[in-house]
C-alpha cells in the first residue's frame, strides 16, 4: 500500500488517501484492457509482419518505377506543412494571448473553426476558383487580354497547393497547444525579461517560445499524424504519396502483399516521425515558475493593430471562410438536391457506421479507462499505449492491416468447405460493416480514451471509497456512482469519433462492402470525375457535421479566456 502527497492552491500540503497501487484484486481488470488493446493492435502488428511477406515482383517494380516518388513526396509534403503550421499556429496563438487588439476575443475561438473542414474538401473549393477555368484566371483573362500561354499561374494541383491546403486546416493543432503553453507561463519570466531591456518579441523569441516547445512539438506532430494518413487531397491533386501508392497496389495492381509492404514503409515514416521530435527534446527541461500574478496584455494600435488583424484574419478566411463561400455557391448553381433517394440513402449509411463506430469506441474506451484507474500498473500503462498508438497510424494503414487476415481466413474458410462440402462460402468478413467499423475502432481509439480519461479523472476517489466501504462492488460502484456521472463525457467521446468516421475517407473507400457509399465517398468520386459543383452538396454537409466539436471546443475556450494567469504545477 502506498500514500502520496499533494498540496492545494495555497500550498498547504495534505496526505491523499491510500490505493494508490493497484490492488490484485484489480489484476483481472488489467488483464482485460491488455487483451483489448492486443485486439486494437493486431492489424498494425500484421501490416508490420507484410514486409517479410514473399513479393510477386509488385515491389520490385513500383521500386524501379514510382517508390522515389512517393518517398520524395511524402517528405517533402511533412517538411512544409510542419514548417507551415508551425509559424501560423504560433503567431496567431501568441498574438491573441500576448497582445490586445481590435477584435482579439473573436480571433481567440475563430482561429480553430478550420479543423471542421476536412482538408480534402477545401482542396476541391479552390481547384474549382483556381483551376485553368476557374473564375480567378477567366477574370485574369478577361480583364488583360491575354491567352492561356501568355502568363504564368501556379498550379494548384501541385504538391505546393497539397502542402497550402493541409497548412490551412492543420495549424488549429499548433494553435490551441500553443494559446495553453502561452496562458501556462508564469508572468515572472516576461516582466524578469521586459526589465532586462528585451522587447516584446525579444521576450517571445528567447523566453515564451523556448517554453512552449514541448507544446509545439506535439502540435506539429498531430498534423503531420493527419498529413500523412490523408489519401482525398494528394488522390485530387495527383501527387504520388505512400497513400495513394497504398490505394493503388491493392485494387490498381490486385496485390495485397504489395499494399502491406507500403503500408510498412508509411508506418515506418510516422514512428520516425514521433520518434525525432522525441529525441530532439529527450535533454531538455521545462519549468514553470508557480508564481500567480495579474497578465497584463502588450496594446496595439495603428499599423501594428492592423497587422495583427490581418495576420488573424488571413487563416480563418483561407481555412473556412472562403471555402464555405465557395461550396455554398456550387451547391445553389449546379449542386445535387439533398433531398432525393440517393442522398438519403448516402446520408443514412453515413450516420449508420458513425452510430455504430461511437458505440463499438466508446465501450473499450471505458473499460481502458476504468482499468487505469483501478489497476494503475505496468500492464495497464502497456495497454493504454498500445491503444492509443491507432491515432498515428494512417487509415489506410489500419484498412490494409484489417483486409489481410481477413481475407488470409476468409480464404482458408472457403478451401475447407469447398474440400470438404463442395460449398464455396465465399467471402464472409471480407467486405463487410463488422470489419469497417472495427478500422474505425483501432483509428480513433485514442480519441475516445482521452475524453473518457479526462472525465473519469473528475470523479473523486473518495467516491470509489464510500462506495465500497457501503459493500458495493467495483462493477456496481461503475454502473451506479460512475456511469451517471460519465455520461456527459461519454455522450462527448462519442460523438468526437461519430464526427471523425463521417469525414473519414481512406478506411472507408477501401473496407466499405459493395456500392455501400457515404458521403465522404460520393464527394471524392464526384470529385475524381471533375464534378466539383455535385462533389460541393455532401462536401457541405461534411463540414456542418465538422462544426459541430468545433463549437463545443470553442464554448470551452470562451469559458477560459485569458485574464488572469493560473498557477500551474
Amino acid at each position: 500500500m502506498t500514500f502520496e502527497t499533494s498540496s492545494d492552491r495555497s500550498g498547504a500540503s495534505y496526505t491523499a488517501r491510500a490505493g494508490t497501487a493497484p490492488q490484485s484484486g484489480n489484476n483481472w481488470l488489467g488483464f482485460l484492457a491488455l487483451a483489448v488493446a492486443i485486439l486494437l493492435i493486431v492489424p498494425v502488428a500484421w501490416v508490420a509482419f507484410s514486409i517479410f511477406a514473399e513479393d510477386k515482383g509488385t515491389l520490385a517494380h513500383l521500386a524501379q518505377t514510382v517508390l522515389p516518388d512517393y518517398v520524395a513526396n511524402t517528405l517533402v509534403l511533412i517538411l512544409g506543412v510542419g514548417i507551415g503550421v508551425l509559424i501560423v499556429g504560433t503567431s496567431t496563438a501568441w498574438l491573441v494571448v500576448m497582445c490586445e487588439f481590435p477584435g482579439r476575443r473573436f480571433f481567440e475561438w475563430a482561429l480553430i473553426v478550420p479543423l471542421a473542414i476536412p482538408a480534402y474538401i477545401i482542396a476541391y473549393a479552390y481547384t474549382d476558383i483556381l483551376s485553368h477555368p476557374g473564375i480567378v484566371q477567366s477574370t485574369l483573362r478577361e480583364l488583360t487580354g491575354w491567352g492561356p500561354r501568355d502568363y504564368w499561374f501556379p498550379n494548384i494541383r501541385s504538391l505546393g497547393g497539397a502542402m497550402a491546403m493541409f497548412i490551412f486546416v492543420l495549424y488549429p493543432y499548433v494553435y490551441l497547444l500553443a494559446r495553453n503553453a502561452f496562458l501556462e507561463q508564469s508572468t515572472c519570466y516576461t516582466d524578469v525579461s521586459r526589465t532586462l531591456g528585451r522587447t516584446a518579441f525579444q521576450t517571445f523569441r528567447q523566453i515564451s517560445l523556448p517554453l512552449a516547445r514541448p507544446a509545439l512539438a506535439g502540435g506539429v506532430t498531430l498534423a503531420l499524424m493527419e498529413t500523412l494518413a490523408d489519401f482525398g487531397t494528394v488522390a485530387h491533386f495527383g501527387v504520388h504519396t505512400f497513400t495513394t501508392g497504398i490505394y493503388r497496389a491493392w485494387l490498381s495492381m490486385d496485390d495485397l502483399v504489395a499494399a502491406g509492404q507500403l503500408a510498412t514503409m508509411l508506418l515506418a515514416v510516422v514512428l520516425t516521425v514521433v520518434l525525432v521530435e522525441r529525441a530532439a527534446r529527450r535533454q531538455a527541461k521545462f519549468h514553470h515558475s508557480r508564481r500567480v500574478g495579474e497578465f497584463f496584455r502588450c496594446p496595439l494600435s495603428g499599423a501594428r493593430a492592423w497587422l495583427a488583424i490581418l495576420a488573424c484574419s488571413t487563416p480563418v478566411l483561407l481555412g473556412f471562410v472562403l471555402p464555405v463561400v465557395i461550396l455554398i455557391n456550387l451547391s445553389y448553381v449546379d449542386g445535387h438536391d439533398l433531398f432525393t433517394q440517393r442522398y438519403a440513402t448516402l446520408i443514412g449509411n453515413s450516420l449508420k457506421l458513425g452510430f455504430l463506430a461511437a458505440l463499438a469506441a466508446v465501450a473499450p474506451a471505458l473499460i481502458l479507462a476504468y482499468a487505469a484507474r483501478l489497476a494503475a500498473g505496468p500492464v495497464t500503462r502497456a495497454a493504454v499505449r498500445m491503444a492509443n498508438l491507432g491515432y498515428a497510424v494512417p487509415g489506410s494503414v489500419i484498412a490494409v492491416g484489417i483486409l489481410m487476415p481477413l481475407a488470409t481466413f476468409d480464404n482458408a474458410v472457403d478451401a475447407f468447405m469447398q474440400a470438404t462440402f463442395g460449398i464455396s462460402t465465399g467471402l464472409l468478413l471480407t467486405g463487410s460493416l463488422a470489419a469497417l467499423v472495427f478500422a474505425y475502432v483501432v483509428r480513433f481509439m485514442a480519441v475516445a480514451l482521452t475524453t473518457v480519461e479526462a472525465s473519469l479523472a473528475k470523479i473523486p476517489d473518495a467516491m470509489d471509497d464510500a462506495a465500497r466501504s457501503l459493500g458495493e462492488s467495483r462493477f456496481g460502484t461503475l454502473r451506479r456512482i460512475h456511469m451517471p456521472l460519465l455520461s456527459g463525457g461519454l455522450m462527448t467521446a462519442g460523438l468526437i469519433v461519430f464526427i471523425d468516421v463521417m469525414k473519414e475517407l481512406p478506411a472507408t473507400l477501401i473496407l466499405r462492402p459493395f456500392n455501400y457509399d457515404t458521403l465522404a465517398v460520393q464527394a471524392y468520386r464526384l470529385a475524381s470525375d471533375e464534378r466539383l459543383a455535385q462533389a460541393s452538396t455532401p462536401s457541405l454537409v461534411l463540414v456542418a457535421a465538422g462544426l459541430i466539436p468545433v463549437i463545443l471546443l470553442s464554448r470551452r475556450i470562451m469559458a477560459t479566456r485569458v485574464g488572469r494567469r493560473t498557477e500551474v504545477r
